[in-house]
């Protein structure tokens, strides 16, 4: 044995035998059952050989006993845990102490081996202070494990970035722990060292975070895109690239996603891969025509699947992309032309025009002749293929056809060509026709002149100059075609004519005017020129709200980033200056966002109508012009009550005094409570919670009463506690406390405890020296203060020489103020008033105070059938007084005296006869009752029984009373 005494590598103190084998065992009960099964070896029949083997055995122990302290350094534990994200500071996370089966070292195991580890205290640390250790605070002494002040958020702890240090993303390390955490667990992982050595431990400590529900979803990008071809059928799906993002993990991640506005043509899908990330699908659930709408906005909503649910937006524009299912139309099927045989060369003749509703390339029109145009007219008429304007090629001679029937071809990729038939009729003419020559004013390209619809009225456009070739023929000229222009001469030259406007132009109105300049000459030749105005558009238009007062409402604790409303505003004006951009006004708070492009309005937190009921802002509505126009509306938000505030007492403790006796149903005080929601959230019902017997609320007042009449006496308070519930679906509720405290009335007269009855009766001996206290009065009161103050005076008196005794107005004590004489002895009655200094009436109590002077008590019958006999006392009816000295009065002589002397004579020899008889029994047995004679009391209680403490002996018979 002495072998296991040896020091162990590292432990500062040698091993008894018995705390080595402990410290081993402390391992498991694996390795200890392999020490028990080696016993067999050492052991058996042949006992010379185990003597022989001793000293072997000695030195296997001797070099066992190291390895074994050894062993007792390599036990380690693992201890599982798991806690949520987020918990406050102090959070108990577990005891390790109590996990570990620590409690009482030397246990329940510790008993089987029948050994005893001593009172050593236990001592727990982290084994270093990493990661894990800065958010867990160990108590050395207990082994509790608490959350420290730094948050536990699972969203930080488990990335990339943390893994492989202390802390780890999923818990396939440990197989017996896989049942209880899952792949997408978060670990903390801490080292924990259990001292002191004897039973040292290393316990691995996992502590498994959970994901509660603390990010909503975020899309990556605000604005999402998405190009659909006008073709696509029915059940087209197309992946949003962009899908919510969401840190928390689970049934907290992304589960749903919605359109705000689906338009009836589009819906949403949710595909979910191998790794659990889930893309969105916009699917096509109609027909798509570009030409008729060229994109849909709307919002893309994620939400998650937490208790509530989080949300988040983006919003996503859907473009219709342009396919080739429109082919070129002319507006009419023929154009009648008439060309004077003397046009110059290059004069256009004719114009056609066709339309292709598509975009691009795919709108792209050439124009081309029918191969039934005859060669001749080909080469005599020139058609540009782009614009189609037909102009005169050549000129015309007197071989040249007099009409010619043109066949126009309008072609688009992939369409069949639309026709045109362009009749032209050439007019012979012997003699020039008049010239009309323009010399513009304004910007004119290719014939086209451009105004501003901002120019002012009479805006000069061209000037048009009248020529007759043969100069023998008057030529007059005038304007055709509708439109604000006129054609006036323009003095003081001939044949000089000003084109210039009536009015002013607007473009959004009319975009384009053609006008003729006639000119005709007296034989009938006449000739025009085509003019074509076209308006110029100006930011002279501001932006147009569809309503000027935008009144919306939504609930108060809405999720955040809310959708409140998608403004719309127009602009008449073309191009960048008809593009609207939406701003809040100034007084907007900041938690208010509008989409700039869009108009969508929404709120990123969440309102408080207790805080907050009404907003009203203005919102702008600004174009892209130079300078930019603008207009303005008002948008007014009312909040709506929802029941999130309970009842709130004005006070949390209430306290009301109340006098006793108060009339049943009487009002005690009122409960003030308010409630910050409104209507039916806000209406707060009262009742009272215990003592609803004795006590009734009045539920539209607040006003406590009580049911029946209260008494200080029987319980002078109460406490009760009472309930606030609101109208709210579910209802909310509160309580306050309620103390009720009685005060005091005189309803209670003062209760004579001593003496006990007015038939009680004391012995006052003669001997007795002035000034000595021979009794008192005792009373107690029920009420309270002054009402319990109790006075006592002698309102009446009988006996001898009533005046020899007084009481004290505080105390009732009853002394005697002068000395007795032989005259003095008899029956004295005191009647005593205890009187209390209530308001407004004092009440009292009356008590007969018998005092008996005399040397002893010798017939008690006939002092009790004395105090029944005896008649009333008058009342003196005076007040108590607080100091009273001690008055010695002389009993006067009465009328009766000739008859006390006489009875006296007749006494007198009875009284020697008794006198003579009293002293001869007093010389028989005055030696043995003489010391019993001088341990009398002085007191005797005032009760009928008369108890000295004495040997039993009869009273003497008194025969002159």
């Amino acid at each position: 044995m002495t072998a296991f005494g040896m020091r162990c590598r590292g432990n500062g103190r040698k091993l008894s035998a018995p705390q080595a084998l402990g410290s081993s065992w402390l391992l498991g009960r694996k390795s200890h059952r392999q020490l028990a099964m080696g016993q067999p070896a050492y052991s058996g029949s042949r006992t010379a050989t185990s003597q022989r083997n001793l000293p072997h055995l000695f030195i296997f122990l001797l070099f066992l006993g190291p390895f074994n302290c050894f062993a007792s350094y390599s036990r380690a534990t693992e201890l599982f845990y798991s806690i949520s994200e987020g918990l406050p500071a102090g959070f108990l996370i577990g005891n390790l102490a109590q996990d570990l089966q620590l409690q009482g070292v030397g246990g329940e195991e510790g008993e089987q081996q029948g050994l005893q580890w001593g009172n050593s205290p236990l001592s727990f640390s982290l084994a270093s202070l990493g990661l894990g250790g800065q958010y867990v605070n160990l108590n050395n002494q207990t082994g509790e494990l608490h959350t420290s002040d730094r948050e536990i958020d699972r969203e930080t702890l488990c990335t990339e970035d943390n893994l492989g240090s202390s802390v780890v993303a999923s818990s396939s390390s440990s197989s017996s722990s896989s049942s209880l955490l899952s792949s997408e667990s978060c670990l903390l992982l801490l080292d924990v060292l259990v001292l002191p050595q004897e039973y040292f431990r290393l316990v691995k400590v996992k502590i498994a975070i959970h994901d509660v529900n603390d990010n909503a979803p975020c899309f990556p990008m605000p604005q999402i895109h998405l190009f659909v071809p006008e073709n696509s059928p029915v059940n087209t799906r197309l992946a949003i690239e962009h899908p919510a993002v969401d840190p928390d993990m689970g049934t907290n991640g992304v589960q749903i996603y919605q359109l705000q506005d689906d338009y009836r043509v589009f819906t949403l899908d949710v595909e979910e891969n191998e790794s659990g990330e889930r893309t969105p699908y916009l699917i096509v659930m109609g027909a798509l025509d570009r030409e008729t709408r060229d994109k849909y906005v709307t919002l893309i909503i994620a939400e998650d699947g937490g208790v509530p649910p989080l949300v988040g937006s983006a919003t996503l524009t859907v473009g219709i992309s342009d396919i080739n299912d429109n082919c070129p139309q002319f507006n009419e099927t023929q154009i009648n032309v008439t060309v004077f045989g003397n046009s110059s060369t290059g004069s256009q003749i004719a114009s056609v025009h066709a339309v292709d509703v598509d975009q691009g390339i795919n709108a792209k029109i050439t124009y081309s002749y029918s191969q039934k145009v005859s060669q001749l007219s080909r080469t005599l008429f020139y058609l540009d293929e782009s614009t189609g304007n037909i102009k005169l090629s050549k000129r015309i001679n007197g071989d040249t056809p007099r009409l010619h029937r043109l066949s126009v071809l309008a072609n688009g990729p992939g369409c069949i060509p639309a026709v045109i038939t362009v009749l032209v009729s050439i007019i012979k003419v012997m003699m020039r026709p008049p010239e009309v020559i323009p010399r513009f004013i304004a910007n004119e390209a290719e014939g086209v002149v451009y105004l501003r619809e901002l120019e002012s009225i009479n805006t000069p456009i061209a000037f048009f100059t009248i020529k007759d070739p043969d100069e023998k023929y008057k030529v007059n000229c005038y304007l055709d075609g509708d439109g604000p222009f006129k054609l006036s001469p323009y003095k003081p030259y001939n044949n000089e004519y000003l084109l210039e406007t009536t009015k002013l132009l607007d473009y959004e109105t009319q975009q384009q005017y053609e006008v003729s300049v006639v000119a005709w000459n007296t034989e009938g030749f006449h000739v025009n020129k085509v003019i074509k105005v076209q308006v110029v558009d100006d930011n002279d238009n501001s932006p147009v709200f569809s309503e000027l007062l935008i009144e919306l409402s939504i609930e108060e604790n809405n999720a955040p980033h809310a959708f409140l409303t998608k403004l719309h505003a127009t602009d008449a004006d073309s191009g960048e200056r008809g593009q609207v951009s939406y701003f809040l006004g100034p007084e907007a708070p900041s938690y208010f966002s509008l989409d700039k492009v869009t108009g969508v309005l929404t709120v990123s937190t969440q309102l408080d109508r207790e805080e907050r009921e009404k907003y009203r802002y203005t919102v702008r509505a600004v174009d892209s012009g130079v300078p930019p126009r603008e207009s303005i509306a008002t948008v007014t938000l009312s909040v709506l009550d929802k029941n999130d505030n309970s009842p709130r007492f004005i006070n949390k403790d209430f306290s009301f005094f109340v006098p006793e006796n108060f009339p049943g149903f009487g009002e005690i005080g009122v409960i003030s409570v308010t409630d910050a929601d409104i209507g039916e959230n806000g209406w707060v019902a009262l009742s009272v919670v215990n003592g609803s017997d004795i006590f009734v609320i009045d539920t539209g007042k607040g006003v406590l009463r009580a049911k029946v009449s209260l008494d200080r006496e029987q319980q002078s308070s109460y406490i009760i506690w009472v309930e606030a519930v609101d109208g709210g679906d579910p209802a909310l509720s509160s309580t306050a406390k309620i103390t009720i405290l009685l005060l005091d009335i005189n309803d209670n007269p003062p209760l004579v405890l001593f003496p006990q009855s007015n038939m009680s009766y004391l012995l006052v001996l003669p001997s007795t020296l002035p000034g000595s206290p021979i009794t008192e009065v005792y009373a107690v009161d029920n009420d309270t203060g002054m009402n319990a103050v109790i006075a006592y005076s002698i309102i009446g008196r009988r006996g001898p020489r009533p005046d020899s005794f007084k009481i004290d107005p505080k105390t009732g004590n009853i002394t005697l103020e002068e000395s007795l004489m032989q005259n003095d002895y008899g029956l004295y009655r005191l009647l005593v008033k205890a009187s209390d200094h209530g308001y407004p009436e004092p009440l009292h109590s009356t008590v007969m105070v018998n005092l008996f002077v005399n040397d002893t008590v010798s017939n008690e019958s006939y002092i009790e059938n004395l105090l029944r006999k005896e008649p009333d006392i008058n009342i003196e009816e005076k007040e108590p007084q607080i100091s009273i000295e001690p008055t010695h009065k002389r009993v006067e002589s009465t009328s009766c005296m000739p008859t006390l002397v006489t009875l006296s004579i007749i006494c007198l020899g009875s009284i020697t006869l008794v006198t003579g008889m009293g002293i001869y029994i007093c010389l028989r047995k005055g030696r043995k009752y003489h010391r019993g004679d001088e341990s009398l009391e002085v007191q005797i209680p005032l009760n009928g029984r008369i108890d000295l403490h004495m040997p039993e002996k009869k009273p003497m018979e008194i025969s002159n009373i």
